[in-house]
């Protein structure tokens, strides 16, 4: 195995400890020395420090040696302390075996060398794991216990198999994408492909080569003909993500598809069938974007034969901990874990926080708690949340109340806080006494209810 680190006297410690234990132990002081190291033979391990000589605090350095690792397939423990336990996760995720904190345990240490040299994934094991998450990802993670998604599946088992084009609008993280897959999987053309683009990240000069291709020479970079996405989803289902960020110059180029079915390549007249359906997903309201001018209404029309609204994780509490063990099954696969199970007082967590990020944020949680936790049980101090309890008085994101509504309950609490002293009250509120008697008129309340006898 090979020991990467700048720091000598780490270096020197880990050798020991190691051939103590048996291991023959190469040294490395920097990612060029490991280089050379691993060009003349492979080793079954490699103890990666993330930070070298151009820095000391960003793991730049080690997140670009531990790529070059993971794509020859070579076992990466990663060394950082537990102040850069986001970096650790981050390394996990681009590929490597597991990380240890610095200082570390001696006793653990071993055993943590011993489980990766003992299981050294030779190239045929790699790719056996690589199925294995592949097909982790497939598994069904569609939750729909809640009343809200209940709803919500009564809807598409109306809409999923027929030809009408859908609109997904949902905040961010939601699971717009994966509502997406599941109407094309229950339709009749799930045999057929299914192809993703996201519409704002197409640059508006590549907009018609994106979706529709162009043929060789049709333009300066043009060195190869190249199919698009309306072609490479000829049958199937095209999912168009973030429609809402279309730009309004290409707006009437889609739309003049999506009327005839019919579209042209790039420096070609031969016109091709689009026998295509269409699924949209925004976060953007584009009722107010037509408003605006931002987007074109007959565009929107063609888009939103049928609407399907996906609510925010913090109207469908009962699916938050379904949702959370079906993801612990997906990240144990990917991180060769077993049998891990979650905490009563993590299930409290779970649900008690808000989730602003949605499903995607509860994912990146579990998955950052399935890398931290060492023994079966997912602990509270493996969940990492930047607000563990949120206020119970808290408004709820995009949750909007009238003015009267706000004001009623300010007057209430502060005529209950000082027991109907209206004077006080009035203070409180930053208003006059007269001003809070015509509130009391208009909302019909009596100073009297909330004096205290």
């Amino acid at each position: 195995m090979v020991v990467v680190d700048d720091d000598e006297d780490i270096r020197f410690a880990l050798s020991m400890l190691l051939s103590n234990e048996g291991y023959q132990v190469l040294e490395a002081n920097d990612p060029k020395q490991l280089a050379r190291i691993v060009a003349q033979q492979t080793p079954n391990l490699v103890l990666l420090d993330m930070n070298f000589s151009r820095d000391t605090t960003s793991g730049g350095e080690g997140l670009e040696v531990l790529e070059l690792l993971t794509q020859q397939n070579i076992t990466t423990v990663l060394m950082t302390a537990w102040g850069n336990i986001e970096l650790a996760v981050k390394g996990m995720q681009l590929g490597a075996a597991d990380f240890v904190e610095k200082p570390w345990n001696n006793q653990k240490l071993i055993e943590l060398v011993d489980k990766h040299v003992l299981s050294y994934p030779q190239a045929t094991k790699q790719r056996a794991r690589n199925s294995a998450v592949k097909a982790a990802t497939k598994m069904s993670s569609w939750v729909a216990q809640s009343p809200a998604m209940q709803v919500l599946e009564s809807m598409i088992e109306q809409v999923a198999d027929t030809q009408a084009s859908v609109l997904i609008l949902g905040e961010n993280g939601t699971g717009k994408s994966l509502l997406a897959e599941r109407l094309h999987h229950l339709s009749s053309r799930h045999s057929a492909p299914l192809v993703s683009v996201n519409m704002g990240a197409i640059p508006e000069n590549l907009f018609e080569s994106e979706l529709f291709g162009h043929v060789k020479g049709a333009f300066t970079d043009a060195k190869e003909a190249r199919k698009g996405r309306f072609e490479l989803a000829q049958n199937g289902t095209l999912f168009f993500d973030e429609i809402g960020a279309l730009p309004s110059a290409v707006q009437p180029k889609l739309l003049r598809v999506l009327e005839s079915n019919e579209f042209e390549p790039v420096g070609s007249s031969i016109t091709h069938n689009a026998d295509v359906r269409i699924i949209s997903a925004t976060n953007a309201n584009l009722n107010d974007m037509v408003e605006s001018g931002a987007f074109r209404r007959d565009l929107m029309f063609r888009l939103n034969t049928f609407v399907l609204s996906l609510p925010p994780l913090r109207e469908r509490k009962e699916d938050i901990v379904l949702l959370a063990k079906s993801l612990i099954d997906k990240f144990s696969v990917k991180y060769k874990k077993n049998n891990l199970k979650l905490d009563d007082e993590v299930v409290e967590l779970l649900n008690d926080y808000r989730w602003p990020g949605n499903v995607r944020e509860l994912s990146h949680v579990i998955e950052r708690a399935v890398i931290l936790c060492r023994e079966n049980i997912i602990a509270p101090s493996h969940i990492m949340l930047s607000d563990k309890k949120a206020p119970e008085d808290e408004m709820d994101e995009g949750v909007l109340r009238s003015l009267d509504d706000v004001e009623f309950d300010m007057i209430t609490h502060a005529l209950k806080k000082y027991q109907g002293h209206v004077s006080k009250a009035a203070s409180a509120l930053g208003i006059s006494r007269n001003a809070l008697y015509r509130r009391l008129e208009k909302y019909q309340l009596n100073k009297e209810d909330f004096e205290i006898e």
